[in-house]
């Protein structure tokens, strides 16, 4: 079992911390976000861990020596969305947790021998533009949707991918980049549009395991609450 942490994008919105420092590596009660997801990683016997930059990537060469982390640099992190991220990777993409780097993992609700391919999912309130999970009586997730709601689980960058599936979405990120016409596209609109061809299950976390930071004011936010803890 292996890792992939998607960390390439510029963080725009969390400017002015992300003029001089990535994202992924902005510091939460302490802590860069990636550090503790890779900490959380190994703790579960995940040694192969892939992070891949783009952004200010020589800020993450520290990695390498502190984790044994492997890093793969996206040089077009500012033309296409994450969906090439994942392509550049796409070999490490079957057994494997893939997580976005803008992540901060409260808790670590990582298994260490997961079943199935799963989104690790927490029901979130009053939110826009997110990706909704809709899934059957037994899990299995059925359809995402993007949109807004309150109190439905989302994705959280969080998943992991079996050998079968992680090799079947492959197949389908290579055809759409091929094919030229993936600007727009992100990685999770190839699990999206073939999600009926693929056996992937809603794994259910708690609300306050994951937090995505987006803005600085999320930042503040969750600060303020893990002070309170």
């Amino acid at each position: 079992m292996r890792a992939i942490i998607l960390a390439a994008g510029m963080g725009t919105r969390l400017r002015p911390l992300t003029l001089t420092t990535p994202k992924a590596l902005t510091k939460v009660n302490g802590q860069p976000m990636l550090e503790r997801q890779v900490e959380f990683l190994q703790e579960i016997g995940v040694e192969e861990i892939i992070v891949v930059t783009g952004y200010l990537h020589e800020k993450f060469d520290y990695l390498k020596e502190k984790y044994g982390v492997k890093l793969v640099h996206n040089d077009k992190y500012e033309v296409y969305n994450n969906i090439y991220t994942m392509y550049l990777v796409r070999e490490y993409l079957h057994d494997t947790y893939v997580i976005d780097g803008d992540n901060y993992l409260h808790n670590n609700f990582l298994l260490k021998t997961p079943q199935t391919s799963m989104y690790f999912s927490a029901r979130k309130p009053n939110f826009k533009a997110e990706w909704i999970i809709r899934y059957d009586d037994h899990y299995r997730v059925t359809d995402i949707e993007v949109g807004d709601g309150d109190q439905e689980h989302i994705l959280c960058g969080v998943s992991y991918w079996s050998e079968q599936d992680g090799k079947y979405i492959v197949r389908k990120l290579e055809e759409a980049v091929s094919c030229g016409n993936f600007t727009e596209l992100f990685w999770d609109d190839i699990v999206k549009d073939n999600i009926r061809d693929i056996e992937v299950y809603l794994q259910e976390i708690h609300t306050e395991d994951s937090f995505e930071i987006d803005t600085v004011e999320d930042l503040e936010k969750l600060n303020k609450l893990l002070s309170t803890k």
